[in-house]
């Protein structure tokens, strides 16, 4: 039963099928002990199924009255009434290390995200892959359409680029308007993402990121002329081993590693400025 308005503002869709929550904890399958965050739990349905299998969860709510509502709902739940965008991963994982045993737990971020916030929630997933071990997500069909999308299609993009270079994709299955209230406009599904052991710096990640987002910035044009009309647009690419007359979509990972290099060795990530969001 829904208790609680839904908020525009926060783009509450509210899962209510138990097939579908069934489902999604079958991909989850969480364990004892894991480190689990969940992204806007709204009224708990797959938050009380997570809770049976693992006691470290925690929940990260940015609407105050369903927060109230699962404190008390679940009592034992860890509940963290923030933005998780604004939230310091970091601080979660390293409290989770001084507090165990193990050396180190990597986290794991599951959700039915709002889907006004994809993008800088997996933004802030791939600037902190080396704290998290997977996530589970519901995600707009179309988004998990590109993140899985092969080279040289149309849904081939800058998420596709990224989180295939930072972590291995599943697409787990579509999800039909039918199982959420209030019911979206459109489809969704649920993907799956183990992140990789990528050893890169701040620093690195920042550039790379930014390189990417450049080439696909005008997605028609050659990567010559993208990068001509971007941040970079004074750095000579001549020498970087890519074949500049391609297009970003007929480019893989490392083509765009090599790019990225051309940058740090001329030291330009000064000129990176802003959100890496946008």
């Amino acid at each position: 039963m829904i208790n609680l308005k839904p908020l525009k503002r926060f783009g509450q869709n509210y899962l209510k099928d138990p097939n579908i929550i069934r489902k999604i904890l079958e991909e989850i399958d969480p364990k004892p002990g894991e480190r689990i965050i969940e992204i806007g739990p709204g009224l708990g349905a797959l938050t009380g199924a997570i809770l049976q299998n693992s006691s470290e969860l925690l929940a990260v709510e940015i609407d105050k009255r369903a927060a109230a509502l699962l404190s008390k709902k679940f009592p034992e739940l860890n509940i963290l009434n923030e933005d998780f965008l604004s939230i310091n991963l970091k601080n979660v994982y390293i409290k989770k290390i001084e507090s165990s045993k193990e050396k180190t737990q990597l986290l794991r971020i599951v959700g039915n995200i709002p889907y006004n916030i994809t993008s800088p929630v997996l933004f802030k997933m791939i600037l902190n892959n080396e704290l998290i071990r997977d996530s589970v997500l519901m995600v707009q069909y179309e988004v998990a359409k590109r993140i899985t999308a092969k080279a040289g299609t149309k849904d081939y993009g800058i998420l596709t680029v990224l989180l295939n270079f930072f972590s291995d994709t599943k697409f787990c299955f579509k999800v039909s308007q039918n199982v959420f209230f209030p019911k979206p406009n459109v489809f969704s599904a649920v993907i799956h993402l183990y992140f990789k052991e990528v050893k890169m710096s701040g620093e690195e990640k920042h550039i790379f990121i930014n390189i990417v987002k450049a080439a696909f910035g005008k997605r028609r044009k050659t990567i010559k002329n993208s990068l001509s009309s971007s941040i970079f647009a004074d750095i000579d690419f001549s020498n970087s081993g890519v074949d500049l007359s391609l297009r970003a979509e007929q480019l893989k990972a490392g083509s765009f590693l090599k790019l990225a290099e051309v940058v740090k060795r001329k030291g330009a990530n000064n000129i990176l400025s802003g959100s890496l969001y946008e």
